[in-house]
């Protein structure tokens, strides 16, 4: 099974009129306030900091860079090839290898597995952005990767941060520039419930080893002036004998 045509049309169209430059769309947030606070978190409970790390949902590679420069192997992957061409064309020195992929897509996991052996993972804010049937299929994808060494760092919204974003979406002045063009082509987020992500995680034969909150931050700012940021949760998984 693979994603729908409709949400892969829909991810490409955004990336296809994504601006260029870092920071120009709403999760884009420098890797400062994004991948190095979550590595802090990440890097204690890697079994095996020498696997390779692939940022799932990669987008235009600004987190896959900042992890290429700690790590010796970093795959950024996404769904969107708009995607990876932006993040290929953000990253000339090759830092990173980048790749079209389908997390859903149960032989596209085996093969990615197949090729890298076990992996460590990083996927920030995907889980909700997928489709509802899709979700545990890509939590599957995701355990397929890691294999019996590897974990994931997986960060998801909060329940709590719906309310937050439809505030922001039907402002009485219109959605923030950055937030527009998600809704806009269709790929508003979906809620999901803050304790179906550890069901997703031990469906696909994987233990919480760590968990918790941090504020998931954005390159928005409110009417007030202040960054936006959301309410997320952040695990780590992986196999346990």
């Amino acid at each position: 099974m693979s994603v729908t045509n409709r949400y892969r049309e829909a991810w490409e169209g955004f990336w296809r009129e994504a601006p260029e430059e870092q920071g120009e769309v709403f999760w884009d947030a420098e890797p400062a306030l994004t991948a190095g606070r979550h590595l802090a978190l990440f890097e204690p409970h890697l079994t095996d900091p020498g696997l390779p790390m692939v940022d799932l949902g990669c987008g235009n590679g600004t987190q896959t860079r900042f992890l290429a420069e700690r790590f010796p192997r970093v795959v950024g992957a996404d769904l969107s090839v708009e995607a990876v061409e932006h993040a290929r064309r953000s990253d000339p020195a090759g830092q990173a290898t980048y790749r079209q992929f389908d997390a859903v897509e149960k032989t596209e996991a085996e093969t990615l597995h197949a090729e890298l052996g076990d992996t460590n993972i990083y996927m920030r804010g995907v889980l909700h952005q997928a489709e509802p049937d899709d979700r545990q299929l890509m939590v599957n994808g995701m355990a397929t990767l890691v294999g019996e060494r590897g974990r994931v760092f997986l960060v998801e919204l909060s329940e709590s941060a719906k309310p937050v974003l439809m505030g922001l979406a039907q402002s009485p002045s219109g959605p923030p520039p950055k937030l527009a063009p998600v809704f806009r082509h269709g790929i508003a987020p979906g809620e999901v419930a803050d304790a179906s992500v550890p069901e997703y995680l031990r469906a696909a034969g994987l233990t919480v080893i760590a968990s918790g909150e941090l504020p998931l931050t954005t390159t928005e700012y409110g009417p007030d002036g202040a960054r936006i940021e959301l309410p997320s949760k952040w695990m780590v998984a992986g196999r346990t004998a």
